[in-house]
């Protein structure tokens, strides 16, 4: 026998989770499936700029973490650091996050069941998959979100991929930053995220194993020196993955399914965050194009200044260049380091803004 719900959220992470949300606050008979099983866990930086975490406290939410006061860029010995303004960020571990999205939208009255979202079927009323009859569906499955693919959303590859690995470390973070170690082709990510454990991302073109990406890093491996791993490596990738479009039907597409350029300035938690409230908005006002418009508006400062320093750091001088240009120009840093953690939008909407 098929049931009926207001909104079915294809994928349990962070931004399927706060999509629920926000419909289930809003009075919505709201439905969450994904495959995997429990806690989830994903290679990640784990690090939220504070307009992330405060996104977070929007919709009630306060997992256990560390806390962030600023980025710090670092190569062959020199460091040039730049300070929130507006209060910390924190570094959560991503399995933290998500068991605290969990029991939130749990208390929320959302059901949450480990099904995969396969064949979809829509006319103008309804989504359908399976026994569901959905008024609207929201895709949050992914970089490589198999919705998007059997919608025919899919951009091209990109020309140019680059790939993520992390691990974890039981050690006392040596800072309160996140860290951004350059070296000729790869990036480290330092996150602190507990009393006695680090996150330690590596971000690349190359597929190399993860402990000769971090060779690269003299000054880290010696940080790291005869700390115990404490997670085993993970992988995501390629990075940079694109959407015709955000909206088909009364289908839409969220998070890293809307479309995901790099990891590089940090902003994935925070975007995805923002577009949660955007979809649901426009749900709510039964405009769904809508979301089109406004994800365009909310994702164009990440679009365009991640997509730009891509395209300059794959020359290596320009590399070698980053962290003393950002110790000569202090200002511009800090200008740009605190542009990006702040929140992102804001978008006039009917539930407030993104």
């Amino acid at each position: 026998m098929s049931r009926s719900v207001d909104l079915l959220v294809a994928g349990g992470g962070p931004a399927g989770l706060a999509t629920a949300l926000h419909a289930a606050r809003a009075g919505w008979d709201v439905e969450v499936w994904d495959p995997r099983r429990g806690t989830i866990d994903k290679a990640c930086g784990e690090g939220l700029m504070p307009g992330a975490l405060a996104a977070l406290h929007e919709l009630g939410v306060d997992p256990p973490g560390r806390d962030l006061h600023g980025v710090r860029y670092a190569a062959h010995g020199r460091a040039a650091t730049a300070h929130f303004r507006h209060g910390p960020g924190r570094g959560i571990r991503r399995t933290a996050l998500h068991a605290e999205l969990t029991r939130a939208v749990q208390e929320a009255g959302v059901r949450v069941e480990q099904r995969a979202v396969g064949a979809l079927r829509q006319d103008a009323d309804e989504v359908r998959v399976e026994d569901v009859r959905a008024r609207y569906l929201v895709a949050a499955d992914g970089l490589h979100s198999p919705v998007r693919r059997r919608l025919g959303l899919a951009a091209p590859a990109a020309r140019h991929a680059r790939f993520g690995l992390r691990r974890h470390f039981a050690v006392a973070p040596w800072s309160p930053y996140v860290e951004v170690h350059w070296a000729s082709q790869v990036e480290a990510y330092v996150t602190p995220v507990g009393h006695h454990l680090v996150s330690v991302a590596v971000l690349g073109a190359s597929k190399a194993a993860y402990d000769a990406h971090l060779d690269a890093f003299p000054e880290l491996r010696s940080r790291l020196e005869g700390a115990a791993p404490a997670s085993q490596v993970r992988g995501a990738g390629p990075l940079r993955q694109g959407a015709r479009r955000r909206v088909a039907g009364r289908v839409l597409l969220v998070g890293d399914a809307a479309g995901y350029v790099d990891a590089l300035t940090g902003e994935g938690l925070a975007l995805g965050f923002a577009q949660a409230q955007a979809a649901v908005t426009a749900l709510l006002a039964g405009d769904p194009q809508r979301y089109e418009r406004d994800w365009v508006l909310l994702t164009r400062r990440y679009r365009w200044l991640t997509a730009g320093l891509l395209a300059g750091t794959r020359l290596r001088p320009l590399r070698r260049a980053i962290v003393p240009a950002a110790l000569a120009l202090p200002r511009i840093f800090d200008g740009a380091v605190n542009e990006l953690a702040r929140p992102v939008g804001p978008l006039t909407t009917a539930a407030g803004s993104a």
